[in-house]
């Protein structure tokens, strides 16, 4: 539960942490738009330290206690219209951070675990160092094609309220949005989502928060279409999707997995933009499949 830093070459400072066995076979896990390391459920991190993975996790640039990037916000008509600002940073960049973090850490090869942006994240990093990634699990993301995956109109209405300016505004704003990108048949556990969301907004610095998320939006929408490079991708990949998620379109996982030579699609019904307490140990076994070579070894 300690946060260490990474003063990367050139780059971002990274906040991360470790659980597991110092000598396991390493998993990192990204997260997704706006969110922090700790967005990940306890039960899954234990599930995969129980498998005898040493998994690392981190605050993307412009989340949690990583370093915020000095560059002017994207305003919310450039959002809407997908135009980010000139010398806006991409996901390309996000995805330098992530081996930038394997080399401070001495670690050669990896197995990735992304969801959403996390999930785009992980994908480039595949894609571009084929050497460096074990296997990809890619949960609710998409391609970055405009025609697949694209959030539902009444999520883009949530998200263009007004930012919170109270711990209680960001709070309530969370269960709401949660409430919304959830689903009825794997239910949020409230009290854990409260807890989180008031951690967030502590390790975030408050009302800062919000203008990082602007800039990942941005670095998403810098990215354009990655189809292409998808398809560069050579490690064992499962793909997961939700048929409900409202924030991204179950198409945008389809056409992630047909992208992805020889990957593995699994849409799991009912399940929304939330990783719920009933989902954790079915994730966790897909990605350890993916993980396991046919004689039942880490790769």
């Amino acid at each position: 539960m300690t946060d260490s830093f990474a003063d990367l070459p050139g780059g971002p400072r990274l906040c991360y942490r470790e659980d597991g066995p110092a000598d396991g076979v390493p998993l990192v896990l990204i997260a997704g738009l706006g969110l922090d390391l700790t967005s990940w459920p306890r039960e899954m991190i234990d599930g995969f330290t129980r498998r005898g993975f040493r998994v690392v996790r981190f605050d993307n640039r412009d989340a949690g206690c990583s370093d915020r990037i000095k560059a002017p916000n994207p305003g919310k008509l450039r959002q809407l219209l997908a135009k980010p600002l000139p010398g806006a940073y991409d996901l390309g960049d996000m995805a330098a951070d992530t081996v930038g973090l394997l080399d401070h850490l001495g670690i050669e090869k990896t197995h990735l675990v992304g969801m959403s942006m996390g999930g785009m994240i992980a994908q480039t990093v595949a894609a571009r160092n084929p050497g460096r990634v074990l296997s990809l699990t890619s949960i609710f993301s998409t391609t970055g094609h405009r025609r697949v995956g694209q959030p539902a109109k009444s999520t883009l209405v949530r998200m263009a309220r007004r930012p919170a300016q109270t711990i209680e505004e960001s709070v309530a704003g969370h269960l709401s949005l949660m409430g919304h990108l959830g689903s009825a048949s794997f239910p949020l556990d409230k009290d854990v989502e409260t807890a989180w969301a008031e951690g967030l907004w502590e390790r975030a610095g408050g009302r800062r928060a919000r203008s990082g998320i602007a800039r990942q939006i941005g670095a998403i929408q810098a990215s354009g279409d990655r189809t292409a490079e998808l398809g560069r991708i050579t490690c064992p990949t499962v793909v997961v999707h939700g048929d409900t998620d409202r924030m991204v379109h179950h198409s945008g996982g389809r056409a992630t997995a047909k992208a992805i030579k020889g990957s593995r699609y699994v849409e799991i019904p009912g399940m929304g933009h939330h990783i719920a307490p009933e989902l954790v140990e079915r994730l966790v076994g897909l990605t350890a499949e993916v993980a396991l070579d046919p004689a039942g070894e880490t790769r």
